[in-house]
């Protein structure tokens, strides 16, 4: 059986979430470190517009599309700082405390999507 798009889609971005909270992570642990430049990583919708979704497959006379797969990889990128103090830090701890906040609905939004389709697949095998 093949994997259903939507639950591989909502486990990379459940993946891309558990990148940014370890980067957020290490600029709130990095926040007193003279010359530490706060990072972020590139939105999920930016990686997922680059990603090339292939067609699946379902009869053996249809055309074999080339085996990729959507590779969310992150990479981190320097964070536009709200200000940098004298020492040359660039992490603003309210600005990691909003985006603590966005990971957190972002997830739960995740989960809760993940949780409802698996419920209406099992409903439907009922």
């Amino acid at each position: 059986m093949s994997q259903i798009y939507l639950l591989q889609l909502a486990s990379q971005q459940a993946k891309w979430l558990t990148a940014r909270q370890t980067l957020v992570a290490d600029n709130i642990a990095n926040a007193n470190t003279p010359g530490y430049r706060a990072k972020d990583i590139r939105p999920f919708a930016e990686i997922l517009d680059q990603a090339q979704v292939t067609m699946a497959a379902t009869n053996p006379a249809h055309i074999v599309p080339a085996d990729e797969e959507i590779a969310a990889e992150a990479q981190p990128v320097d964070s536009d700082g709200w200000e940098t103090t004298l020492s040359g830090n660039s992490v603003s701890l309210e600005r990691e405390m909003i985006k603590e906040g966005d990971i957190n609905r972002s997830y739960t939004m995740n989960t809760n999507i993940k949780r409802v389709f698996h419920q209406m697949l099992l409903s439907a095998l009922k």
